[in-house]
């Protein structure tokens, strides 16, 4: 009597799916890996505005007037 798993062509199928589940967990884990990355970079692009954002805020409150009171240059 013939068992299934001494069918050669169910050998093989099952031998391409274990195949394709091995090469989709490395995908899957290379994959995770780039996320991890990109937002471990938006954190600190975020933080970095953020650094901008305060410097911007105190060059401005550090200007002695406001633009718009300054006399206009000569060649005007």
């Amino acid at each position: 009597m013939k068992t299934p798993m001494s069918d050669p062509s169910l050998t093989a199928r099952i031998d391409a799916l274990e195949m394709r589940a091995a090469y989709q967990d490395e995908t899957i884990e290379a994959l995770n890996q780039a996320l991890t990355a990109q937002w471990d970079q938006i954190d600190a692009l975020r933080r970095e505005i953020a650094r901008l954002k305060d410097r911007l805020a105190a060059a401005e409150n550090n200007i002695a007037t406001p633009p718009e009171s300054e006399p206009p240059p000569p060649h005007y």
